[in-house]
């Protein structure tokens, strides 16, 4: 297995494995950007759980992710193995009450600050 196929294999067990994934740059608690900062903020003010992969921890990985979701930029939200989006993408559905619409339906739990 060469190191595309085991970094896909890697994406897909985490947005397997958790109902919501942020791979960002950074973690929640210290973010690496701007946009993985602003994404987490809005993740957090609707309180919804969510498992986030540092993509800086690994080229691989950061390249890895724009492939499979063929989006070119960090971060990336999935929620039920499905890809929303980027963070003005993920913004505008916080702010348009789209987001925890879609959690909602989703069956996931959201607990807003």
């Amino acid at each position: 297995m060469n190191d595309v196929d085991h970094v896909s294999q890697n994406i897909e067990n985490e947005i397997k494995s958790n109902d919501v994934v942020l791979f960002m740059k950074g973690t929640p608690i210290f973010p690496m950007c701007g946009f993985s900062a602003a994404t987490v903020e809005v993740l957090n003010k609707i309180g919804v759980k969510f498992e986030s992969v540092n993509v800086l921890d690994s080229d691989e990985m950061r390249e890895g992710i724009k492939k499979f979701s063929n989006w070119p930029t960090i971060p990336q939200l999935y929620v039920k193995e499905e890809f929303i989006g980027g963070c003005d993408i993920v913004r505008e559905m916080f702010e348009s009450g789209e987001l925890l619409e879609l959690l909602n339906t989703k069956g996931i739990d959201v607990s807003p600050s």
